[in-house]
């Protein structure tokens, strides 16, 4: 008989769940809109009556989320390749966690300040994070895929010459699919830079639902649903050249006014703590002034951010146990499972944030629309991957008739140690995404953020997206912890999702 263990899935489940109900009394989850019922009814009809009539504003917002994405795709590609090469080097691990736990949309924040809304805080906001997660990703591709091409190149060969003809041939198609796969994503993250004011797709969107047109809205978001089903249709090796041309010639190049005396205001006035600017105050002011900042609103963004976190991540886990039958071939047959995909696909190609503000006009700023738009999503991500597999599931000739004991006899037991770690490889991802937020008026870090920012305190902002990387580093090494405790107990003998995740 196997004796109960922390580390295994049972283990762990049952430690979610406390966290989960220790967190929940204090957790702020009411809905504070006077009438939501009756908005949701109006944006329901608006869904179903698409409004198409506005075809130049609806293209144009299309081509520049496409534009700021292919472009960042492309710098953050090129990058992370290189970085990849020199990845073993502690040094290069601990830059790149860093940059790629801060959200795009707090990259965008920072790029604003020197650059303005011009392309380059776009494509510098999506490129910088991405090049350290293609830098990561591509290093762990070469470290797992077994390379026999290798050992035909001369050995006199320099080291470029030995992985660009001994290891490139081998890694190439996992390069390629992982490129495409993050492509996107950065379709997804593009879209979100309209909410700081970039001409995307979330620039159009708010606009449009502030004033009430929801028919508008559905129109960008079917334009929006088909772009991204579509995209190994249009994405081929012949059209790269094509897309890469129009996305350079589509954005508003003219609008950039980069003056170095911006630049240089940034890096020697704004981000210095105020104290140490301030004549006869010095260093003496600067314990005060970051414990003020850390008492009042690290810790308090700090715990909210953990609290949403924590439940975003037990509520994904149970939406996808219930999502993953959609597309699974021993729960379905074709008709369903074809509705089932596309419900999935619209699930996980919305963006996190788009749906917390859609959430957030009906329910008011609570946590509720970010726990609920957080599971969603993630839930869909992890339900497709997880129903995928079923399908290599052999079951057993004296399998369970009923559906209920198949779910849960045959099916759940073989497939939940999977779940739980693609689970644990999203939990960083919904950190990050609770913490940017808090610019929606969900009280987590990222609330505290906008409001320095709106305030012009960047001394108070940087220390504040700081704060917001070391949590995400923190949970990035919780959950590697967590992965490796259960492999080494024999209970989470699992493949690297990693890459499918990333």
């Amino acid at each position: 008989m196997r004796t109960f263990s922390f580390a295994s899935p049972l283990g762990v489940t049952l430690g979610l769940i406390a966290v989960t109900l220790f967190i929940l009394p204090s957790a702020d989850l009411a809905i504070i809109a006077i009438d939501p019922w009756t908005e949701m009814r109006r944006f329901g009809l608006g869904l179903l009556t698409p409004d198409f009539t506005h075809t130049g504003e609806l293209i144009e917002a299309i081509a520049l989320t496409l534009a700021f994405a292919f472009l960042g795709l492309v710098v953050s590609n090129v990058a992370g390749f290189f970085l990849s090469l020199v990845f073993q080097y502690r040094f290069i691990q601990v830059i790149c966690a860093i940059i790629r736990s801060v959200h795009e949309l707090f990259w965008a924040l920072i790029f604003l300040q020197f650059f303005g809304l011009s392309p380059l805080t776009g494509l510098l906001a999506i490129g910088l994070p991405y090049s350290a997660i293609f830098a990561k990703v591509y290093a762990e591709i070469a470290e797992e895929t077994p390379s026999p091409s290798a050992a035909m190149v001369d050995a006199r060969a320099g080291p470029l010459n030995r992985y660009l003809y001994g290891r490139l041939p081998d890694l190439w198609p996992r390069f390629k699919t992982y490129s495409l796969y993050r492509l996107e994503c950065g379709i997804r993250s593009s879209a979100v830079l309209g909410f700081v004011g970039l001409p995307t797709l979330g620039f159009y969107l708010e606009t449009a639902f502030s004033e009430g047109k929801y028919s508008e809205v559905s129109a960008l978001l079917i334009l929006f649903y088909i772009l991204i089903a579509t995209i190994r249709t249009w994405v081929r090796l012949w059209t790269l050249p094509i897309l890469g041309l129009g996305a350079l010639v589509i954005l508003p190049w003219g609008v950039v006014d980069i003056e170095a005396s911006n630049v240089a205001r940034f890096f020697t006035q704004d981000i210095v703590p105020s104290p140490l600017k301030q004549e006869g105050v010095g260093l003496a002011g600067l314990a005060p002034w970051f414990n003020h900042l850390f008492f009042e609103q690290i810790i308090p963004g700090a715990v909210a951010t953990i609290q949403v976190t924590m439940l975003a991540l037990v509520a994904t886990g149970a939406l996808a146990m219930i999502q993953f039958p959609w597309i699974s071939p021993q729960f379905l047959g074709p008709v369903g499972r074809t509705a089932g995909h596309v419900g999935l696909v619209i699930l996980r190609s919305t963006p996190e944030y788009l749906l917390a503000f859609l959430l957030l006009q009906f329910w008011g700023p609570s946590m509720l629309p970010a726990v609920v738009a957080l599971a969603l999503h993630n839930g869909a991500i992890i339900g497709h991957l997880v129903g995928r597999q079923t399908e290599t599931i052999t079951l057993r000739p004296d399998l369970p008739r009923r559906r209920t004991d198949l779910y849960f006899y045959e099916v759940m037991p073989r497939v939940y140690p999977q779940l739980l770690a693609f689970l644990f490889y999203r939990w960083e991802v919904i950190m990050r995404e609770t913490a940017v937020f808090g610019m929606l008026g969900v009280a987590t870090l990222g609330f505290y953020v906008d409001s320095a920012f709106a305030e012009l305190r960047i001394d108070r902002a940087m220390v504040l997206i700081a704060a917001t990387a070391i949590l995400n580093i923190a949970i990035d090494q919780i959950s590697r912890w967590l992965r490796s405790v259960a492999r080494r107990s024999n209970d989470l003998t699992v493949s690297r999702p990693g890459l499918q995740l990333a």
